[in-house]
Parts: C-alpha cells; sequence; structure tokens
C-alpha cells in the first residue's frame, strides 16, 4: 500500500492481495485516508470490503470525508488481514490512503517455540505488602 492508492469515482476500489502460496503472515495497516485536490465538498465515504470467520463478504465504512469539516482522518494504523478491498461507496474523491504491509515470515523468531514445544507465560512474581514501620517518640 506504499505509498498508497488513490480512490476516485473512476477508479473507486483498490484491492489489496498476496500470492496464495506465499504461507508468510501478512499485516496490512491503514494509516491516514484524506482527501486531495480536486476533491468536491460531499461526502466520501470509504469502506473496507473482507471475509469474515465465515468467508462471507462484508463490508465497514471506515471514514466519511468532507472537504468543509473532515479533509483527513488518522486511523492509528488500522490492521486488516489480505485480501482486502478499499471501495468508495459514495462521493467522487480523490481519496488517498495511506498505510504500511509487514511481512511476518515463518521462520522469524518471533514464530519460534521454546524447547519444551508450547509457549510458556512469563512467571509473575507476586507484589507483597509494605511493611509498616513504627516510629520512636
Amino acid at each position: 500500500l506504499l505509498p498508497g492508492c488513490e480512490l476516485t469515482a473512476s477508479t473507486n476500489s483498490y484491492t489489496f492481495q498476496v500470492d496464495k502460496d506465499d504461507d508468510s503472515d501478512h499485516v496490512l495497516a491503514l494509516s491516514v485516508v484524506c482527501l486531495t485536490d480536486g476533491a468536491k465538498d460531499e461526502c466520501n465515504v470509504v469502506e473496507v470490503v473482507g471475509r469474515n470467520h465465515e468467508n462471507q463478504e462484508i463490508a465497514v465504512p471506515v471514514a466519511n470525508l468532507r472537504l468543509s469539516c473532515q479533509p483527513l482522518l488518522s486511523l492509528d494504523n488500522f490492521k486488516l488481514q489480505p485480501p482486502v478491498t478499499f471501495r468508495l461507496a459514495a462521493g467522487s474523491g480523490p481519496v488517498h490512503l495511506a498505510g504500511w504491509h509487514q511481512i511476518l515470515h515463518r521462520d522469524d523468531a518471533s514464530f519460534e517455540e521454546d524447547d519444551d514445544g508450547d509457549m510458556s507465560e512469563e512467571e509473575i512474581t507476586p507484589i507483597m505488602p509494605a511493611k509498616k514501620e513504627r516510629r520512636k517518640k
């Protein structure tokens, strides 16, 4: 997605997908959605189209931009799992989307297991109450 994509009336959708044979884990994070030069003062609704746990297509609006009141929206790295489609559901744009794509390979250290074969939680030492001291008069 870097440097980003632009949605307009003529190109109202963009699909981000990875190769089906790729066994890496992919994370796509949406950072900013904003109107760019040439935008009209109208509602521009951007939605994300993906699949739910039952593999049914779902569309969720993530931004409603208007030049006169909210031309930009920060989504704080809203994480998505590809494939995902960004669609201009209303308005004519142009709307610019920016974010980042991270690839996590299965042989990365973050995927390694402990020597005994299962992931274990760190043992937490309980906090003991403070001791009261007596003051001498």
